[in-house]
């Protein structure tokens, strides 16, 4: 396995590496990464864990330290959660920069997301509706000297028949310059990412890890087959059980969907509703 030096990372962004305790690169790094730095349209697939992220932040990164003006990188991403994360890893490692980042994602204030884009930040990471919304009502921002757009989890992005996602990306990539380099980075390779190999723009370098399973090796993963009807309770046995054995640790529930409105019905809310009660944490 080759080092960061190696794959022509410079020596500011090492260290920075190293700071966080990151001293090799992993395979979705060493591979994609000097293709980026090449200039090259690039798209990735690995597990979840294995350092996407990173992969295109480092890079990204070097590039907008030889040149830095206005809004230089885009990130999309379809989760609001996965924004912050991508945001912070770059706030973190470009800390020597100064860098200027801004995260347009729903549920926040939009007019304080306005003054933010206006004033020019250097990364802008973004769920696809928020932003469209933004290029739709505003012109106080403009997008057209971008050097990078980046999809992160592009197989949720370019999902087929997700319509509420074609038409917002159809508004942002209409905004963007044509002359740009693009990164997709995925943890499943799907027929509608198969059909982009041969279509990007500018060189394109395609890299899908080899590991047969899509989770890292320290993951446990577990699954309990249960009736419909006592789901939810068996879902609140488990969380006690694991409160009561674990009190520091942290359980996140997913759902299939993320909307939360105490109006609705949404399978999320009344998960939600129905574990308060259950756990007494009203």
């Amino acid at each position: 396995m080759a080092d960061f030096s190696e794959l022509g990372l410079s020596d500011w962004l090492i260290k920075q590496c190293h700071q966080l305790g990151i001293t090799k690169p992993t395979p979705v790094q060493e591979n994609c990464m000097p293709p980026i730095l090449e200039g090259r349209d690039c798209m990735g697939c690995a597990k979840t864990g294995s350092g996407k992220t990173a992969a295109f932040v480092l890079p990204v990164l070097q590039k907008l330290s030889e040149d830095p003006y206005g809004i230089y990188c885009l990130v999309l991403t379809p989760t609001r959660e996965l924004a912050y994360q991508i945001a912070e890893q770059f706030r973190v490692l470009g800390k020597p920069l100064g860098l200027k980042d801004c995260i347009v994602v729903g549920g926040m204030d939009m007019v304080a997301q306005a003054l933010e884009l206006s004033d020019k930040p250097h990364v802008v990471v973004a769920t696809p509706g928020r932003l469209a919304d933004h290029i739709r009502s505003s012109n106080t921002f403009s997008m057209s000297k971008i050097q990078f757009l980046i999809m992160d989890e592009a197989d949720r992005l370019l999902e087929q028949g997700c319509t509420d996602f074609t038409k917002d990306l159809e508004v942002i990539l209409g905004i963007l310059p044509a002359k740009r380099q693009t990164l997709l980075f995925s943890a499943t390779l799907t027929d509608t990412l198969q059909e982009l190999k041969g279509i990007a723009m500018n060189r394109p370098y395609f890299w899908e890890s080899t590991s047969e399973t899509r989770t890292v090796e320290e993951l446990d993963q577990r699954f309990i087959l249960t009736a419909e009807r006592v789901k939810d309770a068996y879902l609140v046995h488990l969380i006690q059980t694991f409160t009561d054995e674990h009190d520091d640790w942290s359980i996140i529930v997913f759902t299939n969907t993320c909307k939360y409105d105490a109006r609705s019905d949404s399978q999320a809310h009344r998960c939600a509703e129905f574990l308060m009660e259950a756990l007494q944490l009203q």
